[in-house]
């Protein structure tokens, strides 16, 4: 088990901040001042060292704060292996999930009911942000498991298939471009557009999809880039741009009739989304939370 000390140092590494670390633990700030002080003293070395208005990790501390993460994870698999011995119901334990945008709004609010009501004691939460923040936040062990549209090539990271998803080109239904059935794909280009951010999972698709036909994202009349799918959605509604969003994401604004899908010739943009874990983990509340997954979509 981790101690009181041990968590409090994990909390300051992760804040980056005496102060911070101490609203989160609700405990006060000279308290986390001496719980790092007795560390210290216990190692011998300095595990902080001030810059400026902010802290760093010395290399002792870069050292123990890797070291306590990979303590913590041994500590919430084995917690949740042994409990769920007993009794299903009854098993604990922590997932820390971590998704991109679609995933995290559109996919995995169903998968994550379905299995709060199989294991209710099981502490769930849910990182939405776009696909390189989670791989980071995955390689840095801050969530268990992700959800990407990319399968990368790194070496530590194991990529596992999950569901296929499209994405279609749509406008606001009163914008004028609906009265036509079908454009041909270079008409895009004349087309004031609205993007994701870069990092996005959806924009690396759309850019692959367009690439196929020799089309590239400079060529774009680009007049905003939004962080967020729902801010893009809400974009699109009252503005006469064009946008790229997953089938998914737009399931009720179709059927309200807030936003209409337009056809281009030859344009067919499919991704897949994957779920990413650490290479060597073999954790069972990982492989229980994308069974289940699985179960519910495939």
């Amino acid at each position: 088990m981790l101690s009181t000390r041990h968590l409090v140092f994990m909390e300051v590494a992760r804040e980056k901040s005496f102060s911070k670390a101490s609203e989160v633990l609700f405990i006060s700030q000279p308290a986390v001042s001496g719980h790092i002080k007795t560390l210290e003293e216990q190692y011998q070395t300095k595990l902080f060292e001030r810059k400026g208005l902010h802290i760093e990790l010395t290399e002792a501390g870069q050292l123990l704060y890797k070291r306590l993460l990979t303590v913590k994870t041994i500590q919430q698999e084995t917690e949740f292996d042994i409990s769920v011995m007993k009794d299903k119901l009854q098993a604990s334990g922590i997932l820390n999930l971590g998704a991109s945008t679609t995933a995290a709004l559109y996919i995995l609010p169903r998968v994550m009911s379905a299995f709060n009501q199989e294991y209710p004691r099981v502490e769930i939460s849910l990182l939405n942000r776009n696909s390189e923040i989670v791989l980071d936040a995955l390689i840095n062990k801050e969530i268990n498991i992700g959800v990407t549209e990319e399968k990368g090539k790194l070496s530590n990271v194991t990529y596992q298939p999950f569901l296929k998803d499209q994405i279609v080109a749509v406008c606001s239904h009163n914008n004028p471009l609906v009265k036509k059935k079908e454009y041909p794909l270079r008409e895009i280009l004349n087309m004031p557009l609205a993007i994701r951010e870069r990092g996005s999972g959806t924009l690396e698709a759309i850019k692959q999809g367009l690439k196929k036909s020799k089309i590239n994202l400079d060529d774009l009349k680009i007049n905003a880039r939004l962080g967020g799918t729902e801010a893009l959605k809400n974009f699109l509604v009252e503005s006469g741009c064009v946008g790229f969003l997953s089938t998914r994401s737009i399931v009720k604004e179709l059927q309200l009739g807030e936003l209409a899908v337009l056809n281009f010739e030859g344009l067919r943009i499919e991704r897949s989304f994957y779920f990413i874990q650490r290479k060597g983990e073999t954790s069972e509340l990982n492989k229980r939370f994308i069974k289940l997954a699985k179960s519910i979509y495939n």
